[in-house]
């Protein structure tokens, strides 16, 4: 893989490498790193976030998130977390105590201060790398405990949010994409149903409003569940995008 050219305060971390790292609410800048920030929001964030506040998606997308989509800058649309107008730019789900919702926390949360890039190479397999951010203001890195990459993604639960993150890759990483291809309106609203608003794609799906083969008893039982209708939808979504 080709590395881009990192800024000084990002460097590559080998899987095997160790570094020190914790976070804790007796570290001095505990929460710092959930203010001032653009938290940009996965997918499998807004499964986990809208069904950990027991919200539907829909609903969840219209309180906490802000949509952006500048067609100049990027393909696909991109998701926010939306801050708290406290002069600290604080996420909605900070406070005193930590993060309000730690259990299905996003996964850039989950993964700082480290970072991780995976790319698609011609023969469809993957590869990957992970990065250090390392912040004046945060001093987990003065902490005693050490740990692999590998060991901080495991006990951070960040695995399964990789999983399901690579699935994406090859809508966000398709050769039709590489080659220059831009998504019209209708497309963007595809995007945005079936891979963020997973309730309302449900309803669609399971009305016979979508372009799609009829589900049977047992297809519509599976798909109740969120992570299921998740991966049904990377591909319906892959037809509709570049099949169609």
């Amino acid at each position: 893989m080709k590395l881009p050219l990192l800024p000084k305060n990002i460097a590559r971390i080998d899987n095997g490498e160790k570094f020190n790292f914790a976070c804790h609410n007796q570290v001095s800048c505990f929460t710092n790193c959930c203010r001032q920030l653009e938290l940009a929001l996965t997918p499998y964030d807004t499964l986990r976030l809208k069904k950990e506040l027991g919200m539907h998606s829909h609903d969840f997308l219209d309180t906490y998130v802000i949509i952006e989509h500048d067609p100049k800058e990027d393909v696909f649309p991109r998701l926010y977390l939306t801050m708290v107008d406290d002069g600290r730019a604080s996420c909605v789900f900070v406070n005193e105590k930590g993060c309000s919702v730690y259990p299905s926390r996003p996964g850039a949360c989950r993964a700082y201060p480290m970072g991780r890039a995976a790319m698609r190479k011609p023969d469809n397999s993957l590869e990957d790398y992970y990065v250090l951010l390392n912040e004046e203001h945060c001093l987990g890195f003065e902490e005693p405990t050490r740990q692999t990459p590998l060991e901080y993604c495991q006990e951070q639960g960040l695995n399964t949010y990789n999983d399901m993150n690579d699935a994406l890759i090859p809508i966000l990483q398709h050769d039709k994409i590489r080659q220059g291809m831009q998504l019209d309106e209708k497309q963007v609203d595809l995007y945005i149903l079936a891979l963020y608003d997973l309730d309302t794609f449900r309803e669609k799906l399971f009305n016979g409003n979508l372009e799609t083969a009829p589900l049977s008893k047992t297809q519509k039982e599976k798909l109740e569940e969120d992570e299921h209708l998740f991966f049904y939808g990377v591909d319906w979504l892959k037809e509709q995008l570049f099949n169609n």
